[in-house]
């Protein structure tokens, strides 16, 4: 069975390449929604509705990120 992934040639390192770019991928998407939830929240944003927009429960959210800091060199009050 084949992809849509796997249309185009594999590179040198064949699948295992593929796999290490897929993981690269998953860390910067994983990033890149800390930075948002971040931001959301330091805007004003419930969790209610953060969790909406990530498809996902208030409580999975919450979490997730509860515990992180809002914003760099910033303390929770």
């Amino acid at each position: 069975m084949r992809t849509t992934f796997d249309q185009e040639q594999p590179g040198p390192d064949g699948v295992l390449g593929e796999l290490t770019a897929v993981r690269e991928a998953r860390q910067e998407v994983e990033r890149r929604e800390a930075a948002l939830v971040r931001r959301a929240r330091n805007e004003g944003i419930v969790w209610e509705q953060i969790a909406a927009s990530l498809g996902v429960s208030k409580q999975a959210v919450h979490r997730k990120y509860a515990g992180r800091r809002l914003a760099r060199g910033q303390s929770r009050s």
